[in-house]
């Protein structure tokens, strides 16, 4: 793998501060090594780094997974947004496997060093889970899935990552050049995952700045964010703490979700009334029907993602009632039964990483495995509401041919 020179460019803020700004590469380790020299060379009291709080956890305490509350991820419908950031570790862990490169290694070492040598450190990046919101809530539905079905796809396959993938990663950000791929439209990614990241970057370095009284700062981010964050530096003054703010906010949806989602209800349910006002048997025959069909796909789903026969139980009597309920998903119940009936146990927490790796990792998992229950039986109970939905019509159509 070629290393290329790493960018870097040196600034002067108000009040005497000076920043270096290293473009680093995530997975060259020129980059740790440009990291090392720098901070050994004694000019700098600070050290800023594009980490978040819960990645930087996640980095220097191999037990963070373990006090996930897995109960409230599925309670709180943030599966995906875990689901997500397993498929983005999966993927780093095999540019490691491949390179001999460990992704981020130029974090780590900055880490190691800021501590080693008493250096503030100043952790820069916006929350990963609040990023990956923005990031759905900049996308339709449609696009939503089909990204995150191409990503699983992708990362759980046994090819080689190739030099050309390499070089763009080295050259951008892990976030987006991974997303990108996957993308119809690069500018629904771009703006969360680079403008939004750049602003917030330089405003919570600023804001950083203030709080510890640096002077002299190391800033170490991505290759890809070093345009954008230099020109927010030099231009932007807005105040920190409002663009924070403003980015940390999660966009509201949109009010045709929820006017569709209601409106079908309400349709299905009158469609039902109007089959009992015709005849008992007709009401129940739709009624059967429905549940056959959207029970019956939601259980095949859970089973497909190698649910517990209990599980695949809960599914087929869950689905029917919560398809006619727009703010509750099966996935909510299957997710929860599978992870009653089969607890992780802690070598699951400690192997979730890397069994994610691989396509059997996930079934093999207990706590992926749940993450799978959840989103299969989900997507097929979605898939079950609209088939069973033009059943129904179609019944109540042939009552007037």
């Amino acid at each position: 793998m070629k290393d290329i020179p790493e960018p870097r460019h040196d600034l002067k803020l108000a009040d005497g501060v000076e920043l270096t700004l290293l473009g680093a590469a995530h997975i060259s380790q020129a980059s740790a090594d440009q990291v090392r020299s720098l901070i050994q060379s004694g000019r700098y009291d600070s050290v800023a780094i594009e980490l978040c709080r819960s990645r930087h956890k996640a980095m220097i305490d191999p037990r963070a997974l373990a006090q996930m509350d897995l109960f409230s991820v599925i309670r709180e419908n943030r599966v995906y947004m875990v689901m997500a950031s397993l498929v983005l570790s999966a993927y780093q862990q095999r540019l490691a496997d491949q390179f001999g490169v460990e992704s981020g290694a130029e974090q780590r070492m900055a880490l190691r060093l800021a501590d080693a040598q008493g250096l503030n450190l100043l952790l820069i990046d916006r929350e990963i889970g609040i990023t990956l919101r923005r990031v759905s809530a900049n996308l339709s539905w449609w696009k939503r899935y089909t990204l995150f079905a191409g990503l699983l796809l992708s990362f759980l396959n046994a090819e080689q990552i190739t030099e050309e993938e390499i070089e763009r990663l080295k050259e951008g950000d892990m976030l987006e050049s991974i997303f990108a791929e996957f993308a119809t439209d690069r500018r629904d990614l771009y703006v969360p995952l680079i403008e939004e990241r750049d602003r917030y970057m330089a405003a919570k370095l600023k804001r950083e700045i203030a709080r510890v009284g640096a002077k002299r700062i190391l800033v170490v981010i991505g290759a890809g964010h070093l345009k954008g964050m230099r020109r927010a530096l030099e231009e932007d003054d807005s105040d920190p703490e409002t663009v924070l703010r403003d980015l940390e906010q999660i966009p509201p949806a949109g009010p045709w979700p929820a006017i569709l989602a209601w409106g079908l209800l309400v349709l299905i349910l009158a469609g039902f009334g109007y089959g009992f006002m015709r005849s008992p048997e007709l009401g129940v025959s739709l009624l059967t029907g429905w549940a056959l069909i959207t029970g019956g796909l939601a259980a095949l789903g859970t089973l497909l993602a190698g649910g517990h026969l209990l599980t695949i139980l809960a599914a087929f009597i869950a689905a029917p009632l919560t398809t006619l309920h727009p703010a509750i998903g099966v996935g909510m119940v299957t997710g929860a039964v599978e992870l009653y009936l089969r607890p992780p146990k802690v070598g699951d927490f400690s192997s979730l990483r890397t069994e994610v790796t691989t396509l059997h990792g996930w079934w093999s998992n207990r706590i992926a495995r749940a993450f799978l229950v959840f989103s299969l039986s989900s997507l097929s109970a979605g898939i079950g509401t609209y088939v069973a939905s033009v059943h129904l019509l179609d019944r109540l159509l042939r009552l007037h041919p």
